[in-house]
Parts: C-alpha cells; structure tokens; sequence
C-alpha cells in the first residue's frame, strides 16, 4: 500500500512554476524523477496525485528547487516540452522543411502580447516565448505561459468581463477556427462551430472565467458542435465545398473525413494540437487506452494512403499546412459577443413568449370546461312496427269535389262558425 510523501506538495500551478523557474523541462524532471512525462503533466495538473517513493522523491526535487529559486531569479525563456532532446527524425520533403521555415519567420515577426490580465483564470499566454519544438504552437494551438500566475484580485480589478472575453477569443479564434476546419473540411462550419462555441462560452461567462483551461472549454464546445450529425440535414451542406488546390492537401482532407469523428478529432488533438495522451483522453470522453488504440488505428489509416506520413511529426506539419493555406480568418470578438447576446435575447423571449400562450390556453381550458358530469348521448336504436311516411300524391274524385266546396265557402261571418246540415 503505498503512502504520500512526507514533505508536503505545493499546489498544481506552484509545481509548474518551479520547473519552469528552474528553466527544465517535463521530460527533464521526469527523469530525474523516474516517472514519464506524462506523469508529470498529470501532477502539474492536478489530474493526479505523486504517491509512493516517486512521490516522495518529487516532493524533494520540488522543494530543493524551490530553494535555488529563493537564491536565485528565475529566468524567462524556458522551453515546455514533452521530449527532453530533439531526436532525429527521417527525411523530409523540401515543401514540409518550407512550411517549418515560414512558420518560425511568422513567429519572429509576431509582436509580444500584452501583459496577463485575465479575469480569474482567464489569462492571455506571453507571446515572447521562443517556438516550442515540432512547430505546435504556431498555427494550430497558441503558447503556454512562463510567467507565475497572478493573484486572482489582481486579475479580477485588471479587465472587465468584456475586455476578459475579447482577448479569449483573440488568443483562441484563430487557431480554433483552423482546427475545425481539418475535423469538417468545410470552412464556412468551422467559423460558425468557433463563434457558436464562443457565445455559449459567454452566456457561461462565470464557469468559463473560473475554469481551470478556459481555452479548452471553448475547444471542447467547438469539436461537439463541428461533428454535430445533424448538419448534414442543412440544405447547404447537401453541396460539397471547394477543395484544397494542391493534390496532397486533397488527398490528406480526404484521408481525414474518411476516419470515424472519434478518431479524427483525437488525431487532430494529439498530433495536430500538440495535447497529450491524457488530456486527449479527457477531452474526447474516453479512457487514455481507447485514446490510444483511436491514435494508432488513426496512423495507419493516414499511413496506408499516404505512406510519407508514418512520421507523426512529418504528419503534425502537413496538419499544419493543410490548415494554413485556406486563410481562414474568424469575426472580430465583438461581433460575436453581440451576436450572443440577441441570440440569448431572442430566445428568453420566445420562452416567454411560450409561456405566456402556455398559461393563456390553461386558463380558457379552466373557464370553458364543465363544472358538472354530462351523460353521453346513447346510440340510436332501430325501432319496429313504424310504417314508412306516406309522400304526396294525386287527389281523387272525392278529395277534388271536397276542396272545390271549401273553396266555394265563405270565409268569414257566422255560417263559418256555425255551419248548416244540408
């Protein structure tokens, strides 16, 4: 039965400030630890809990960085990676070495953003960070902070709701929209699944703003609404899109839409985005083996029509060229977040509206209805012995010389009342 460490364990968040003041990265600790990565991410998370002698030994590791950073300041620039040293890899070709090149020249020209002033939670990422190794952070998913995080009074005075949500969806947007766009092929949807996801995340703003991974929310919102089943009941997506112009772009889009939703989009997070197994895992609503098998089976369909993808990094930067050559660019953040408000408005109305017919219609069912038992009527029943109506026919001789001598009558007087025996 294994036991937790004797030294006690800073929070998640003081954890990964630590490693980070100590300018090492998860692959690094990991292994002065013991432990994979992976392990470590789940620590620094808070998605699991150090136990045992590896816990034991963390928390030493911890506190004893903790004192070089008391003596010592930390220093920005450290580099959050899964893999402790760049391993190498096999050839590729001169288009994909062309997209790694413009994409760290993108990257160069970017100006740093403006300082962390989320609200709770919500922080903007510092973008004067150097790219992170296998080019993840550069079209497809946005950068992680190094800063420690700031009080959350500090963040709260810092941006109104507004001003919290528009630099969210700036940071996010962009990224997500292309994101989208390699689940559903279709570009029109994954600008509409981002916007939809974010005005939903503004109607939650509270939960989002508290959340611990408010991007991933959003992501989360996004993914459902994009793999949706039911857009294909849309009369527009009964028409298929412009393809990619480039024949590989085609036939990787293809490989991609062909895969079952599950597989496609853990792909897409986990070589696409950058997410590890366990996070990939935890977004798609699975156990980490079935993300896995997902993954694999996923590869090799990708691998068997393309045989130049087997390499997961010559595969994360087609992903990457695939999403960026369509220019896909999403609303400005106010647009979307009035966009939310009259559809929120719009539909309290019309619950209302519902509501009000609701009650109308009780009340008029209470005022016309009976207020005491009314016996059915019963069915007929045939009746016997009645003889048939006689209809209307001609006069006889008697009936004609009858009416000729009430016709020759008077009308008026007393031998009217009182008539004579002739």
């Amino acid at each position: 039965m294994t036991q937790s460490s004797a030294l006690p364990l800073p929070p998640p968040r003081e954890r990964r400030r630590l490693r980070e003041a100590a300018s090492l990265t998860r692959a690094q600790l990991a292994s002065r630890v013991g432990v994979t990565s992976e392990t470590v991410r789940g620590w620094e998370t808070g998605r699991a809990t150090p136990r045992g002698r590896k816990g034991e030994k963390y928390a030493r590791l911890l506190d004893s960085l903790g004192d070089e950073a008391e003596m010592t300041p930390p220093q920005d620039g450290a580099v959050d990676a899964d893999t402790p040293e760049p391993v190498p890899r096999a050839a590729v070709s001169p288009r994909t070495a062309k997209a790694r090149r413009k994409a760290a020249a993108n990257d160069r020209k970017r100006p740093p953003a403006a300082k962390d002033r989320g609200r709770g939670p919500v922080t903007v990422p510092d973008h004067s960070r150097a790219p992170l190794p296998h080019g993840h952070h550069v079209i497809l998913t946005e950068r992680r902070r190094t800063t420690p995080p700031r009080r959350p009074d500090d963040a709260i005075t810092a941006l109104t709701p507004d001003q919290a949500f528009d630099a969210l969806y700036a940071f996010c947007a962009p990224a997500l929209v292309r994101q989208t766009y390699l689940l559903t092929g279709r570009r029109e949807l994954a600008r509409e699944s981002v916007e939809r996801a974010f005005q939903i995340a503004w109607q939650r703003w509270p939960e989002v703003a508290r959340d611990r991974d408010p991007a991933g929310w959003v992501r989360a919102v996004a993914y459902e609404y994009a793999l949706s089943p039911w857009h294909r009941l849309r009369p527009r997506h009964r028409h298929p899109e412009p393809p990619p112009p480039d024949a590989f772009d085609r036939a990787l889009m293809d490989t991609l839409l062909k895969l079952p939703p599950s597989y496609r989009r853990t792909l897409v997070l986990y070589d696409g985005v950058g997410l590890g197994l366990p996070e990939t895992a935890a977004e798609t609503e699975a156990s980490i083996r079935a993300a896995g098998n997902r993954l694999a089976h996923a590869r090799e369909a990708v691998a068997e029509r393309l045989p130049e993808l087997t390499d997961p990094e010559t595969l994360h930067w087609r992903l990457v060229e695939l999403a960026s050559t369509e220019r896909l660019r999403a609303a400005k953040p106010p647009v979307v977040r009035k966009a939310g408000e009259r559809r929120a408005r719009f539909w309290t109305r019309a619950a209302i509206a519902f509501t009000v017919a609701l009650i109308g219609t009780t009340a008029l069912t209470v005022r016309t209805a009976p207020t005491r038992y009314e016996p059915p009527v019963p069915a007929g029943e045939t009746v016997q012995g009645v003889p048939p109506p006689v209809a209307p026919g001609p006069l006889s001789d008697s009936e004609q010389e009858l009416r000729a001598k009430l016709r020759k009558e008077e009308q008026k007087g007393p031998d009217r009342l009182l008539p004579q025996l002739r």
